[in-house]
Formats: structure tokens, C-alpha cells, sequence
């Protein structure tokens, strides 16, 4: 079987072929204008959607070496995210999925960052407990079974991926921030400073209070400072960060026993959250995945593995094409149907 998978939740237009398990081809384009504004702009986002997935699919039928006909089904994030590129993205599979007959599966994003650890792990054993940390997202989920989620605790504020970009941006090192604070922090002393840890005694998670203890940095200190020793305060907030999640993440595995731990999300590609979850899962005996860094932030391949799978729990004839579909931004993976 061959799956056509299409990703455009925000601001990457991606599409992705897989055959049997095996991913075939990703391209994905990369809207670098946003840089500029120091955030995704949403209309901006959709209409570079709108000009370049054409172009996107055809460099991944190319790459596969298969064409439209060849497609046996496709899925697409129908949400969360932002609304236009969403539509985009969305519209453009349900037009292919009518046009050639053949299925359409909706894909949740939150799921599809879970499910890419399948991507390279194809033995994941259930039940797993899978941190999704991105720049739009902090969630802890546990699932005893496909397509059974219960979300243990999420973030109340700032997603872990947007506090480390807003923090990027107020040390004048630009956006997006998670590359740039992961290089500068791998050269630094995390024990430079003390950074606040948020919502200690709970599951959930809290990333505002770290961000506005790093503003008061700042400004309490003179630029020359803040320049001079750059890569030690980087160092001292990414170990905040990622403290939080880890600490929050095998805390719940203590509670939910799970038989593997999953890192999903742009996030889980930062060197200092694999290597502390590592070597907790590694004292615990914990089996621990998590994807290539080519499959953590928004890419087709996960969306693709998804439906995939989808079909092979559920059959072709639960994913007949609905004229009806329609983009949800704020879909939680507890409220998954199918």
C-alpha cells in the first residue's frame, strides 16, 4: 500500500510517500519570511501554502519515483493548528483523494509527532507514555493501546517550544529560537544561573513565569554582560526547560508504568532533553525513543505513518472520502474519534 501523507499545520507545506511502513520520500518547504517578524504570521503562512504545494508534491512523487496513480490513499493534518494553512493543506487532499477515489484519513497532529517514533521503531510496545513538546504544544499523554489517548497533564501557559523562541528573540539571537538556543546552550555552564522551575507539584506544566524571570535577567544586567556570557545564560535556561520536562515526564511514568517512554515534537530534537531522559531511562530501565531529528518538527512522513496506520487498525472502508471534513485548530488528542 502506498500513502500519500500532507502536512501543512503551520508554516512548513510538506508532503511524504510511504509504501508498506517505509517511508519512500519527504519535501517540505520551509517558510523562512516569518524570521523577519519574529513569529508565524497565519495569512502570510497560507498563502505560501497555497503557492507552493503543487510544487511540494510533485518533488516527492519524483523522489518516490511513483506517480498520482500509483497513490493508494492519502492523509492529512486536519488539526490543531492554524486555521488557513490548515485549510490549505486539508482542501488540496480531499481534491486528490476525489479526484483519484480513494481514501482520506484524517490526521491529528498531536497524534502523528507520537506516532513518528514509528517511523524508525516499528516494535514500540504499548502501553507508552509520550512527551509532545513543541513550539505550539507541552503535553503528557499515555496510551494503553492504538488510538487510545488520556492526557495526563499539558502546559497552563506558554508552550516549552514558544518560551525557548520568545527567549531566543529577547537575547537578540532571532526566530525561530530552537536550533540557536540549543548551539549557544551546548557551549555554556548550565550552572551559571538558577532559572525558576514552574509548577513543581503538579503533572502539568507552566513556562511563563521561567520566561519572565529571564526578562528580569536581563534587564537587571548590562548588555556587555549579557553578550560576554551568552552560551552560560543559554546554557542555564535550556537546563531549566528541559528539567521540567523530564522531571514531569518520569514522574508520570513512575505513576503509569508504562512499557515505553516516547519524546515527539520540534523539542524533542534538543541535545539536552535526550540526554537527561536518557540517562533517567537508562537508570530506570525504561525503554526510551524518540525520532531523527528529521521526523521531530512538522514534516509529511509523520502524517503519512499515520494514516497508515490508521488503515491497517481500521480498514480502507472507515476512511471513505467526506466532503464534510473540515479543519478543527484546536483538536486535542483526547477528543480523537477514530
Amino acid at each position: 500500500m502506498i500513502v500519500l501523507g500532507i502536512e501543512s499545520s503551520c508554516d512548513d507545506t510538506s508532503v511524504s510517500v510511504l509504501k508498506d511502513g517505509n517511508i519512500l520520500s519527504v519535501a517540505t518547504n520551509t517558510q523562512t519570511v516569518h524570521s523577519g517578524y519574529g513569529g508565524v504570521i497565519p495569512e502570510v503562512a497560507s498563502r505560501a501554502h497555497l503557492k507552493n504545494i503543487s510544487a511540494v508534491l510533485k518533488n516527492a512523487l519524483d523522489k518516490a519515483a511513483v506517480g498520482l496513480n500509483d497513490i493508494d490513499a492519502v492523509g492529512a493534518t486536519y488539526g490543531p493548528g492554524l486555521v488557513g494553512p490548515l485549510l490549505v493543506g486539508l482542501n488540496f487532499a480531499k481534491g486528490l483523494a476525489f479526484s483519484l477515489s480513494i481514501p482520506l484519513v484524517p490526521v491529528n497532529h498531536i497524534e502523528s509527532h507520537i506516532l513518528a517514533n514509528f517511523i524508525e521503531h516499528p516494535d514500540i510496545e504499548y502501553p507508552f507514555l509520550a512527551l509532545v513538546v513543541s513550539g505550539g504544544h507541552t503535553e503528557l499523554v499515555y496510551s494503553p493501546s492504538f488510538g487510545k489517548y488520556e492526557l495526563i497533564g499539558r502546559t497552563r501557559d506558554d508552550a516549552a517550544g514558544e518560551c525557548i523562541d520568545k527567549v531566543s528573540k529577547m537575547l537578540g539571537r532571532g526566530f525561530p529560537g530552537g536550533k540557536i538556543m540549543d548551539s549557544l546552550a551546548s557551549e555554556g555552564d548550565s550552572g551559571f544561573t538558577v532559572f525558576p522551575r514552574g509548577m513543581k507539584n503538579s503533572p502539568d506544566f507552566s513556562f511563563s513565569g521561567l520566561k519572565t524571570a529571564v526578562k528580569y535577567y536581563i534587564e537587571k544586567n548590562d548588555k556587555a554582560f549579557i553578550d560576554q556570557n551568552i552560551s552560560d545564560i543559554a546554557a542555564s535556561f535550556i537546563d531549566s526547560v528541559t528539567d521540567s520536562l523530564t522531571e514531569k515526564l518520569f514522574s508520570a511514568a513512575e505513576l503509569k508504568k508504562p512499557a515505553t517512554v516516547l519524546l515527539a515534537g520540534g523539542v524533542s530534537a534538543n541535545t539536552s532533553l535526550r540526554k537527561k531522559a536518557s540517562a533517567y531511562a537508562a537508570k530506570k530501565s525504561i525503554r526510551l525513543c524518540y525520532p531523527s531529528v528529521q521526523y521531530c518538527t512538522d514534516n509529511a512522513a509523520m502524517t503519512a505513518m499515520s494514516a497508515y496506520m490508521m488503515i491497517k487498525k481500521y480498514g480502507t472502508d472507515r476512511f471513505r472520502f467526506d466532503p464534510e471534513l473540515d479543519a478543527v485548530p484546536f483538536l486535542r488528542i483526547e477528543d480523537k474519534k477514530i
